[in-house]
């Protein structure tokens, strides 16, 4: 009978990554007095090394169930190993990656992309929706380091937060921009830039630096799009090859005549 069945709830203590030793003798006299079956261990985007997940799993025996690499829900995911190792020893985690990209992208928002990009459009409302969709995958420090080259890149660059300002800031400016100024940035005069930037609480030079950025972004896009049609892409040092990232997505589902078509149902995969 189910009602008679017993549940076994799961007890999870969560450690800060970051206080090393502390945590592993915090877990150690949780678990001696309430016993647990697993534990969390947050803050694991700073500079910690994966030194307090071995020292608890070591001195309790229960496994890591979770770790945290953000303030978001969403960078909350579960703890595997030898995925953690590989971004100590910056070879990236493209499956993590990957499995978090199929989560939260849209499919057929991607793939509706994809059409405007082969027909060489691409608007700042395009340029919006991107930036919507990369933020689902987290910050730009927990990104990064689950690409293969770019942990070493990061700890040059040193904190992000401007970075993501600044992405903050664009997007407050695009918010004061009318639908159709979105659709045909072009329409963008004196006289439109001032009020937008009024609108913002930013400048006339910000807005205009933002629209240099954008068209500049335009152009990687479109060309990009047109090398992928001639079967070629570009080399950009520290990034993954594109057959790395096949082989991470599962290969995909074969078509007609023999080509594979990615899970995310686009032309990238």
């Amino acid at each position: 009978d189910v009602k008679n069945e017993l549940i076994n709830p799961e007890v999870l203590l969560v450690a800060d990554a970051m206080t090393g030793q502390e945590a592993v003798n915090v877990a150690k006299v949780f678990h001696e007095k309430i016993g647990l079956t697993g534990a969390v261990l947050s803050k694991m985007d700073s500079d910690a090394r994966g030194g307090a997940a071995l020292s608890i799993r070591y001195v309790t025996q229960v496994p890591i169930r979770f770790i945290s690499v953000g303030e978001k829900m969403s960078e909350l995911e579960p703890f595997h190993p030898d995925r953690l190792a590989k971004r100590i020893l910056d070879m990236g985690d493209v499956v993590s990656l990957v499995e978090k990209a199929q989560d939260v992208i849209d499919e057929k928002e991607s793939e509706r992309m994809m059409k405007r990009l082969e027909k060489k459009q691409f608007t700042i409302s395009d340029f919006m929706k991107q930036m919507e969709q990369i933020s689902k995958l987290g910050s730009m420090s927990s990104i990064m380091k689950m690409i293969p080259g770019m942990g070493g890149m990061l700890r040059q660059v040193g904190d992000l937060s401007p970075a993501e300002d600044e992405m903050k800031k664009m997007k407050i400016m695009i918010d004061s921009m009318s639908q159709k100024e979105k659709d045909n940035h072009k329409l963008l005069n004196e006289s439109r830039i001032s009020r937008i930037a009024k609108g913002s609480g930013t400048t006339v030079n910000d807005v205009k630096e933002f629209i240099k950025k954008f068209e500049q972004m335009q152009e990687m896009m479109i060309g990009m799009m047109g090398m992928m049609k001639g079967g070629g892409m570009p080399n950009v040092p520290g990034m993954p090859s594109m057959p790395g990232f096949r082989q991470a997505a599962g290969g995909g589902k074969k078509k007609k005549g023999g080509k594979k078509k990615g899970q995310f149902g686009s032309k990238f995969f």
